[in-house]
């Protein structure tokens, strides 16, 4: 299980998907709010990318990506902030 939350965690695809989150996200937050989009997506690339590349184990897969989501969610949305902060 670490290996595969250790290779989704450096999928690239997986990094882009919850980048782009998180750019809707702060660009529709008046509209939709914060916290559902981002659950919501957390789940939707969490269980779209094991079921379209057809791995063994899809339930185990999606357990993995909905951690290391989070994982790169949060350095995403840490990232959001700095540069946020930065901007003024």
């Amino acid at each position: 299980m670490l290996d595969l939350i250790q290779s989704q965690l450096l999928d690239p695809l997986r990094i882009g998907l919850i980048a782009a989150l998180v750019y809707t996200m702060v660009r529709t937050r008046a509209a939709t709010g914060t916290v559902l989009p981002l659950a919501l997506g957390v789940v939707f690339v969490a269980v779209i990318l094991p079921v379209t590349q057809g791995t063994a184990s899809p339930t185990q897969a999606i357990a993995a990506g909905i951690v290391s989501n989070l994982i790169i969610l949060g350095i995403v949305l840490a990232l959001a902030m700095i540069i946020r902060r930065l901007r003024g």
